[in-house]
């Protein structure tokens, strides 16, 4: 007996079908047991082939992707992949996919020449091993925040705490349960999540439409205002240092980007910039990137806080983190938020 998941692969482009199956094919880890050209076929095949996990088209005819999801959801749950081109009029419906259940997203090729599918296909398996194992109960829906972001919400003045958070894989899920219910206070929140650059920016605006504190991409030489979300990409480092009576963020391209260390730098420089008055979170997401930064700020008399193993996509961060630190708090990704709201003396 094959001890291969079986993948079904929902796709209205028959190209496209063609080539993640045949990555699924090579590799050791998954058998196609079928395919479906839209959301209707997909929901029978489901239910008759019983897939483990399934891949799934954003945008087709008929049933789009979000529709077939959330009937996915609610008749037949298991762990689901978004195909997305993450272009600028399915940026919002990707994210949102992510918030009624889908595990994460792959960003679909727009061409299968020049090996494009070949160079996806690390990324594509990875991210279907993760959900492979995850438990769909982690993915459940997350509900919106149901405000926007504005000026009139943000706190002004110069920052007396810094909250810093460390995401990878599963980051975006763990993200959107927290950021959206942050309130603006004294303090910036600072974030560092594994994806790519572009991916990073489209995922600060859609934070920014859906939360009560500002949230934007991080800038080299920008002086950090209380209230607002500075989001980077693990490629770079992002650190913080005092000029005078400012607090100024460094963001720079890391050296050795395929070494995970950004979170560890966010970390060990607000420990040093902030001691007591800083918040250090480890969340989702593979690898021991975060574990030696927390430990700082545990002993800079900083704030830590580990996502829950058990309600992370990925648990290598938490569990190395765990290893190393004996946090304040280890708790699921809902309840980091509140959490983060009472250390900072507001109400959610």
């Amino acid at each position: 007996m094959s001890d291969k998941k079986k993948i079904l692969i929902v796709d209205d482009s028959k190209m496209i079908r063609k080539g993640l199956a045949g990555i699924f094919d090579a590799s050791n880890s998954f058998e196609v047991v079928g395919e479906a050209a839209d959301g209707k076929e997909a929901l029978l095949a489901i239910k008759k082939l019983q897939p483990d996990v399934v891949t799934l088209d954003v945008v087709m005819p008929g049933m789009d992707g979000l529709t077939t999801l959330k009937h996915i959801m609610i008749e037949c749950p298991r762990p689901t992949v978004m195909l997305s081109s993450l272009t600028q009029d399915g940026t919002e419906t990707t994210f949102d996919a992510l918030r009624y259940g889908a595990v994460d997203f792959i960003s679909k090729p727009s061409r299968l020449e020049d090996q494009s599918m070949d160079d996806l296909a690390g990324d594509i398996l990875n991210k279907l091993n993760i959900a492979e194992g995850i438990d769909v109960g982690v993915t459940s829906y997350i509900r919106a925040n149901g405000g926007n972001s504005s000026a009139s919400n943000q706190s002004t003045g110069r920052c007396e705490k810094l909250v810093a958070l460390g995401a990878a894989e599963g980051g975006y899920r763990a993200l959107m349960k927290i950021i959206p219910h942050l309130v603006p206070a004294d303090a910036a929140y600072l974030v560092v999540l594994y994806a790519e650059d572009s991916h990073v920016d489209a995922f600060a605006s859609y934070l920014d439409q859906n939360s009560k504190v500002t949230v934007k991409r991080a800038e080299n030489d920008e002086i950090l205002q209380a209230g607002v979300c500075y989001l980077s990409a693990g490629s770079d480092y992002m650190t913080v240092h005092e000029q005078g009576d400012d607090f100024v963020l460094h963001v720079s391209p890391a050296p050795f980007a395929s070494r995970k260390g950004s979170v560890d730098r966010l970390l060990f420089s607000v420990a040093e910039t902030m001691a007591d008055k800083s918040v250090g979170v480890v969340l989702s997401g593979e690898g021991i990137d975060g574990s030696e930064g927390l430990e700082e700020i545990e002993r800079m008399q900083g704030v830590t806080v580990i996502q829950e193993p058990k309600s992370c996509l990925a648990q290598g961060m938490s569990k190395s983190a765990l290893e190393l630190c004996s946090p304040d708090y280890i708790i699921s990704d809902v309840d980091i938020p509140v959490t983060i709201n009472e250390l900072l003396n507001i109400n959610g």
